[in-house]
């Protein structure tokens, strides 16, 4: 029950960090996406169970305030973490490589989604322009931002959330 609160609240200040100071530090109005490495981050931590639901509450924030398809984000950022879950058994931790690439992948899918499902869809074909001037500076962005938030998002789910173990740490599994 604890992580589960401490889960919601870490949910609730990501969103509201993202909504409030990285607006002020966009460059170009290019934001990078906190709600994304948070579902990343707990999909690769906690697995792909946490990391769905992480990602579906964090999209329905997002689908509350910002949205104008009810479901729409929720769905992609269920998705994402959901994807980024199924390496949980396989790396550690401590490691900043496969968080941040995971990061990258999953940013440029949920940018490619957002692309396909509301302007493709829609007629307009600039694919380009949209993936050299939106796409690519917010997957950077995003990159960079996740270099140093998950190691905090690292911190809170070491000492504030309760253990799961690994398949290579349980008593069951033969070495």
């Amino acid at each position: 029950m604890k992580s589960k609160i401490v889960l919601f609240l870490t949910i609730l200040a990501s969103f509201l960090i993202q909504c409030t100071v990285l607006q002020i530090i966009s460059i170009g109005s290019i934001t990078p996406n906190l709600m994304l490495i948070l579902c990343v981050s707990m999909g690769l931590m906690r697995g792909r169970k946490c990391g769905m639901w992480t990602g579906f509450f964090s999209g329905l924030l997002v689908d509350l305030f910002y949205g104008s398809l009810f479901g729409f984000y929720a769905l992609i950022f269920m998705y994402c973490g959901f994807f980024s879950g199924y390496a949980f058994r396989i790396y550690f931790d401590n490691d900043i490589k496969v968080p941040v690439a995971m990061t990258a992948a999953a940013d440029l899918g949920y940018n490619l989604a957002v692309y396909g499902l509301q302007f493709l869809l829609r007629g307009r074909l600039g694919l380009g322009t949209y993936l050299f001037r939106i796409i690519l500076p917010e997957v950077c962005y995003t990159v960079f931002l996740a270099f140093f938030v998950y190691r905090i998002y690292y911190y809170i789910n070491s000492h504030f959330m309760s253990v799961t173990r690994k398949e290579s740490e349980s008593i069951w599994v033969l070495k």
